[in-house]
């Protein structure tokens, strides 16, 4: 029998026997088990270490609201951190190790913070930011000195680097009524929706259904309410209009009723069945909700409040009548509810001494006073906790007279021995949905909590402890006119079960700090204390919101679900004002983790498409080193034994410039624009004339968003009178057609045009350098390929070792240049022949890498240009803004933002030190390392030019033409470059375009 697992009780199944591993040791539980109750039942009290301080932390909860016992569980090389034990259901094998410690979890050196003092106290990292000024450490230096501490202590449990090998799904559920939580008052309301002929999904965040009867200790209907509950779900499970998901959060509200929600499928087994995935990601879309999400149990703010051993008095109870398991074996209690009394009788039955009943109310009720007799308790009414005693658990602790109405302690203080002390402050509803949804929090004076307020809408209907009721009968009763209401039925009068429970009033005291000596915690996780909340207020930070940035109140794993409103309490105080003026931040999503692999799921892996071009495989049989760009894979260099990137770009480029290059540009996007409007459309979507465009011909063309913004460029081939071919960036392929079919459809419906993305239908080629017309005469037949025959942008069609071809004369790279476009089954078969025809003059083939020095080197202009917020003038293609015809983008484009003199404009960038640029670094007039500031503008592009012998960049800054020629400085202090540059036209090879037009 493990040390504190008792002979009898709980819903664990006692016969089978499962082995784990907690920190390498090995333990053993039962199935029904979680770690944190297995752990408990081993004699472990030690979970953990809190964020800041490393002070030792034992279980506080039983539920997804657990904010000390957080472990990071083993799957293989697969390590997932911050998982509360509370809700890791143990299997066979399961391997979990806990966090936030070195060298263990016993003997943590970084303990040694809890000297800090106030050096740690709230707002200490933004301090470093200000100084002080040490030596020659001041201003930002201070900062940045500390960062790397500050940094490397960031975060508690390790994320891992192995990939995730899990299966994740996406699924999409429609319902009449979804019920979130399966507690008396949920079971209820999905049993009246389902019997009304609703289509229902009951979602319930734990294994098994019915919420807290399954550790109330109550009776429903004559029976054990874990007995009834588990006899409701199963009922519920023979309706063909109910679906059932257990261990699923509805983790988030949003508009239009729906909801998000992660099922765990198969977190609680050691091999997944075939074909599980791990997470299922719902989306679920309800006409009405019910929300019976219950409510939390808030702790009491002490000084000791943290120490291993202390936890809520409601986990003490599940944890003894759910999992057989005694938190410790001389219990105390202090509560300023009646709730506690429950807990302390649950206690006494499963085997627990309970020593002692603290209670902070001077007064107690008779019916109270029974019960705290069964339990055999001294009884310490008037009386607070003022200090605990003990090392990595509990040995002890302190008690004083308290007076409720002033707060003052008075007498001696009395020690009292115990493992275990259990704290009750009262109930907070689990409101996180409804706030999402948009409701504002009303407070409630008697329960010192805040509810939902009433809904204005059906769009979501409260039942049971959300609502305040947190009686059993109330639920019940809730529920059920819930499930009525939100099927569209009128509640009339019926027989409801019965419930047998102790009794108790749920309104607590409002009591929630006791101020004495040392350390009072109120969020636990980041060792928030009650001092910090003061000092949050001397400093001027009074606001909800700016409170919980400033002291991090709230802001750990469990999101504040225990710890907002005795902060919040702390705060009234300090300001003088009731609480509901001082009022609570707002609930966002999620309301608890959610794994990354549900929300990416099925388009992860799986289903994400790999587009590869006609020539990939010989791409990868030649040495290209391959790298994603966007969807596409295509070749970044076609490296040499040892040569380094930038060796093996270079040497393609500067080849390309003396002789002839190659590259793939299947991945332009590629769009086909037919119909007897189609030269009408071009003219209103392109900036600048494309009706006047010979047949046979192709044009250079700008496309601006309706806001007068640039959005894509390229070109467009007239192959017919209504026959074009528009081809636009790889990256924005997607999106300019999306572009072209919202105005066909909605905008300009009476124009007659088809458009059809032909991307994947063509394999293209880029040839360009002095030798590139040689090659290509070399290989061309049933054309000529001379200036006369195709001319610039010039478009000739003939064949490539017996493949019809396309052939359009312009250039990307800044050489005399062809694009050959053929059949995408025959794109292998032409680039090869291409290839061969330049084995004479030294062709080489080149990947994105040197594609950009070209680019760079001749000022063309890209999606790092084209960034959603440069204009045409911007970019120095006013030329293209034609002044006869509107088209879209013309009637913004003027404003008065989009012309001001002082705009970022593209320019050239050139390093006077010969060192390397980086994308995103900023331009500054002067140089200040130690506080960067006054940027003109950035970097978007760079590169070691072999042209020039230099290491350029193209840049956006401001009025930037007229900078041309003088002196600025890079500031990159992210990557610690500073150096001087010269700004240069954006041209900086071949202005003039002679090689191009050669």
């Amino acid at each position: 029998m493990s040390p504190r697992r008792t002979e009898t009780g709980g819903r664990i199944d006692r016969l089978r026997t499962i082995r784990f591993t907690f920190d390498g040791a090995p333990y053993t539980g039962h199935a029904g088990d979680t770690l944190a109750s297995a752990l408990l039942a081993n004699g472990v009290t030690l979970f953990g270490r809190s964020f800041k301080y490393h002070r030792p932390r034992g279980v506080l909860t039983a539920g997804v609201e657990e904010p000390n016992a957080l472990v990071t569980v083993l799957r293989g090389e697969v390590r997932e951190p911050n998982i509360p034990a509370t809700m890791v259901e143990i299997y066979d094998r399961l391997a979990a190790m806990s966090q936030n410690r070195f060298p263990s979890l016993a003997w943590d050196v970084n303990a040694i913070n809890q000297l800090g003092g106030k050096l740690l106290s709230a707002g200490f990292y933004y301090k470093t930011f200000m100084g002080p000024v040490v030596g020659p450490l001041k201003g930002t230096r201070f900062w940045m000195f500390c960062e790397h501490f500050i940094r490397r202590a960031a975060g508690l449990g390790k994320a891992g680097t192995a990939p995730d090998t899990a299966r994740y799904e996406r699924m999409n559920a429609f319902c009449d009524v979804l019920v979130v939580g399966s507690g008396p008052a949920g079971l209820m309301a999905a049993r009246a929706a389902a019997d009304q002929g609703a289509r229902v999904i009951l979602a319930e965040l734990e294994p098994h259904f019915g919420g807290s009867a399954n550790w109330s200790g109550e009776t429903i209907d004559g029976m054990p309410a874990a007995d009834w509950a588990a006899r409701a779900a199963g009922q519920l499970e023979g309706h063909d209009n109910v679906r059932l998901l257990p261990r699923t959060t509805v983790w988030g509200y949003y508009d239009g009723n729906t909801l998000a929600a992660i099922e765990r499928v198969t977190d609680h087994k050691e091999t997944p069945d075939k074909g599980e995935p791990r997470h299922r990601y719902w989306t679920i879309r309800a006409k009405s909700v019910v929300l019976a999400t219950g409510s939390l149990e808030r702790p009491l703010v002490f000084p000791g409040n943290d120490r291993p051993g202390v936890m809520l008095a409601h986990a003490a109870e599940r944890y003894a009548n759910e999992y057989g398991v005694l938190p410790g074996h001389r219990v105390a209690l202090f509560t300023n509810n009646d709730s506690a009394y429950r807990a302390a009788l649950a206690l006494k039955k499963a085997g627990a001494a309970v020593v002692a009943i603290v209670d902070a109310r001077p007064e107690l009720s008779s019916e109270m006073r029974k019960l705290a007799g069964e339990t055999e308790a001294e009884i310490f009414s008037g009386h607070a906790v003022i200090a605990t005693e003990g090392g990595k658990a509990l040995s002890g602790f302190k008690v004083q007279r308290f007076d409720m109405a002033s707060g003052a302690l008075s007498g001696d203080a009395r020690s009292i021995h115990a493992d275990c002390l259990l704290m009750s402050g009262g109930w907070s509803p689990t409101i996180h949905l409804a706030s999402q949804a948009g409701a504002k929090a009303e407070w409630n004076e008697a329960l010192q909590a805040f509810l939902p307020p009433k809904p204005t809408t059906r769009q979501w209907i409260g039942a049971g402890a959300f609502t305040g009721s947190f009686s059993t009968a109330e639920a019940i009763a809730e529920g059920r006119a819930a499930g009525l209401s939100a099927a569209g039925a009128t509640a009339t009068p019926a027989a409801l079960p019965a419930v047998g429970a102790a009794p108790g009033d749920p309104d607590p005291a409002p009591v929630f700090e006791i101020k004495a000596a040392g350390k009072s915690f109120v969020d636990f996780q980041h060792d928030v204390t009650a001092d910090d909340v003061r000092l949050a207020h001397r400093e001027g930070f009074v606001s909800v919101e700016h409170l919980k940035r400033y002291t991090t109140l709230g802001m750990a794993t469990d999101q504040g679900k225990s710890s907002n409103i005795p902060g919040l309490a702390i705060m009234a105080e300090a300001l003088g004002k009731p609480i509901p003026q001082v009022g609570t931040t707002r609930f966002r999503p999620p309301f608890s983790a959610v794994s990354i692999g549900s929300l990416a799921a099925e388009r992860f892996g799986d289903l994400k498409p790999e587009r590869l071009t006609p020539m990939h495989d010989w791409h990868v049989a030649n040495g290209a080193t391959m790298y994603s760009a966007g969807l596409w894979y295509r070749p970044m260099i076609y490296g040499h034994p040892g040569e380094t990137i930038e060796q093996a770009y270079v040497r393609e480029a500067r080849a390309t410039r003396e002789s002839a290059g190659i590259v793939d540009v299947s991945t332009l996007g590629k769009i086909a624009v037919q119909g007897p409007d189609a030269a009408e459309f071009l003219d209103r979507v392109y900036t600048n004339m494309f009706s006047t465009l010979a047949v046979g011909k192709a044009r250079y063309g700008l496309m601006l968003r309706e806001d007068g913004l640039a959005f894509d460029d390229g070109t467009t081939w007239r192959l017919g009178e209504q026959d074009f071919l528009m081809t636009t960036t790889t990256a924005n392929a997607g999106k300019v057609m999306q572009h072209l079919e919202y105005f066909l459809d909605v905008i300009w419906p009476e124009l007659k045009v088809h458009v059809t993305s032909v991307t994947d239908q063509w394999a293209g080629a880029a040839i360009g350098g002095p030798n590139a017309r040689q090659i290509l005469a070399a290989c061309v037949s049933g054309t000529a390929v001379d200036n006369a025959a195709l001319p610039f942008m010039g478009i000739v069609h003939g064949e490539i070792a017996g493949v019809p071809v396309m052939i359009c004369r312009l250039s990307f790279s800044g050489e005399m240049a062809f694009e050959v476009y053929s059949g995408a089954g025959y794109g292998t078969h032409v680039w090869e022949a291409l290839i061969e025809a330049g084995k004479p003059f030294g062709l080489v083939t080149y990947g994105l890498e040197a594609l950009g020095t070209l680019r760079i080197e001749k000022g063309h202009v890209t999606g790092a240009e084209i960034d959603g917020r440069t204009t045409g003038r911007d970019l120095h293609l006013d030329w293209m803004l034609s002044k006869k015809k509107p088209f879209i983008g013309s009637a913004m484009m003027d404003r008065e933002g989009l012309i001001a003199p002082d705009r970022l404009e593209l320019v050239g960038i050139v390093s006077l030190d010969n060192q390397p640029l980086n994308g995103g670094a900023h331009i500054v007039e002067e140089l200040d390392e130690a506080n960067p500031h006054g940027s003109l503008g950035h970097i978007t592009a760079c590169c070691y030019s072999p042209a020039l012998g230099k290491y350029i960049a193209l840049a956006l800054v401001k009025g930037g033409k007229a900078r041309r020629g003088t002196r600025a400085y890079v500031s990159d202090p992210l990557r610690n470059r500073f150096g001087p540059v010269e700004i240069v036209s954006n041209h900086f090879f071949d202005p003039d375009g002679s090689r191009m037009h050669g």
